[in-house]
């Protein structure tokens, strides 16, 4: 562990020349591919906990997301994109690799003391751009590891600000008692001792700035606005210095526990989640003027969802839009996150780019976040690391309106709901979704629905039944057409999977490996400087 942090800490500090060689020399390209092309910059924006019918533009039952409908005129909406899988770890491992979790070796959940993470033979999209001459930087909820050599840092990211895991993996909340948020372990207020009982005693949450913690526990009411002034930071830096540069901020919104600047919780007729839902709709409309007034026509902002949303927290929830799994919801359990139906890990996707995406685009392409990586690689002219195969593609004439061609079968893993993890329970093939295991997550109603594996498989044609209600009649001739052409794919990929260079994480546990700014304080409180720079050289 000493020898692979150690070189970790070397490429960090490699990096920082790194950066400056190509500084002096812009016109070199670290892929070899050609000279004097101007690499694109990105700005990758993942929310956690998203419905698809968040989103005005998707679903105008809600006017919360006036910036994001705005970026869906100006830009392209996709409307038929999906998560890799449908939790936390899983779904980031897939879009920072472009692998699906029977890959890369992630198929659920670090948690506080995870001794790993990602697996260090994954090549990140990081680890590519930083290649490419890019500077990088990862803004919000990283989740694949904290611990030594899988901390951001030592994944092709320069700069780090954000939390390990999700924010209510700490002394901030227990799941359930989502409102008011509890407030940080041990209470030494009246009100604090009050929601002691809810709190979890063992650690507060911690805010990173690369491999400082810098505050803990967090104050949550606050980090929309670091995670902003940080993002904005970054944009002026980079493009100041004449860098392209890759910004993945991966969002606290809209994961519980819900938390606002001002909290209007004790306000009559309060939407707690609407008021989230607005808090990050203003966080990425400013990032978007940001990009609009510093490198507008050389930047690209894709905005996706890391899944669908947590059902059992009820009016903390998002909404699935129609994508309702009413087969599953009719015999108990949520059909959302944590599932592979519709509502799991379809999500809501906008791109824009002004003068290449073309404005007011509405895209029936099927997508995934698995797409990202291969076409963040394509456009910045680097190449894909060698030696292994990719569940993603390379959209970008998707992106700039002159192809409709997508994914023609897309792959959904089990991510918590029934079965093991990773297994491949539900796949795509054009407008038919195959299922060869059901089950539901829990509900707000506090149901679950039960595992059920099915031979031959349930098929649904959602090009007609989108809320995923009334499977085929396996007599029909429709369904006899579709069984072979699905059972034939997943076939394929079992075997291309069993072929490939795959990895394997390490989900072991420790205790000693938990984020703690000091040992020798009781859930490891402090307060420390916040810093008010991003450059670690």
């Amino acid at each position: 562990m000493e020898i692979l942090l150690l070189k970790g800490l070397f490429s960090v500090l490699a990096s920082c020349f790194l950066g400056l060689f190509y500084y002096q020399h812009p016109l070199v390209s670290a892929s070899g591919k050609r000279s004097g092309y101007k690499k694109p910059n990105f700005v990758i924006i993942l929310a956690d906990d998203i419905g698809w019918g968040d989103l005005g533009s998707n679903w105008n039952l809600r006017k919360d997301t006036p910036h994001l409908d705005k970026i869906a005129t100006e830009g392209m909406r996709f409307i038929d994109f999906h998560s890799a899988a449908s939790t936390c770890s899983p779904s980031r491992a897939s879009l920072l690799t472009g692998r699906l979790g029977l890959r890369n070796g992630v198929t659920h959940n670090f948690a506080v003391t995870s001794v790993a993470g990602l697996p260090l033979n994954e090549t990140t999209l990081g680890d590519v751009l930083k290649e490419a001459g890019y500077l990088t930087a990862v803004i919000g909820k990283w989740h694949l590891g904290h611990n030594g050599p899988y901390h951001p840092n030592f994944r092709g990211f320069d700069y780090y600000l954000g939390i390990p895991y999700s924010h209510d993996m700490g002394c901030t909340d227990t799941p359930g008692y989502n409102l008011p948020p509890c407030p940080a372990c041990p209470g030494h207020t009246a009100a604090m001792r009050k929601h002691q009982e809810d709190c979890y005693p063992e650690i507060a949450l911690p805010l990173f700035e690369n491999l400082t913690i810098v505050q803990q526990p967090v104050d949550l009411t606050s980090l929309a606005a670091k995670y902003t002034e940080k993002a904005i930071q970054f944009i002026q830096y980079a493009s100041q210095r004449g860098h392209p540069f890759f910004l993945y901020i991966a969002l606290a919104h809209m994961h519980v526990p819900l938390t606002l600047a001002e909290p209007t919780w004790d306000l009559p007729g309060q939407d707690p989640y609407g008021a989230n839902l607005r808090e990050m709709d203003a966080l990425v409309g400013r990032i978007k003027d940001e990009v609009d007034s510093t490198a507008k026509e050389n930047t690209l902002l894709w905005f996706t969802g890391d899944n669908g949303p947590w059902a059992e927290k009820c009016d903390y929830a998002g909404s699935v839009g129609p994508y309702t799994g009413r087969w599953q919801t009719r015999s108990g359990g949520s059909s959302a996150k944590q599932t592979t139906w519709e509502g799991g890990h379809r999500v809501p996707t906008l791109a824009y780019w002004a003068g290449k995406i073309p404005a007011n685009a509405t895209s029936p392409v099927m997508l995934s976040t698995l797409d990202i990586f291969p076409t963040l690689v394509s456009l910045a002219n680097a190449s894909l690391p060698p030696n292994r195969q990719f569940d993603g593609m390379d959209v970008s004439e998707v992106l700039f309106g002159r192809s409709n061609k997508g994914h023609q079968t897309l792959f959904h893993p089990n991510s918590g709901a029934a079965g093991k993890y990773g297994e491949i329970q539900a796949l795509r093939v054009d407008q038919y979704k195959a299922f060869y295991l059901t089950g539901g997550a829990k509900a707000c109603d506090g149901s679950i629905g039960k595992e059920r594996r099915h031979q031959p498989p349930l098929i649904f044609n959602l090009q007609h039944d989108i809320q995923e209600a009334a499977p085929l009649d396996i007599e029909t001739a429709e369904y006899r057409a579709v069984l072979p052409v699905a059972n034939k794919a997943l076939l394929d990929i079992l075997w291309n999977i069993a072929t490939d260079n795959v990895s394997t994480a390490d989900y072991s546990h420790d205790p000693a490996v938990t984020p703690c700014c000091n040992p020798r304080h009781l859930v490891c409180r402090c307060q420390l400087a916040y810093s008010n720079s991003f450059q670690r050289c």
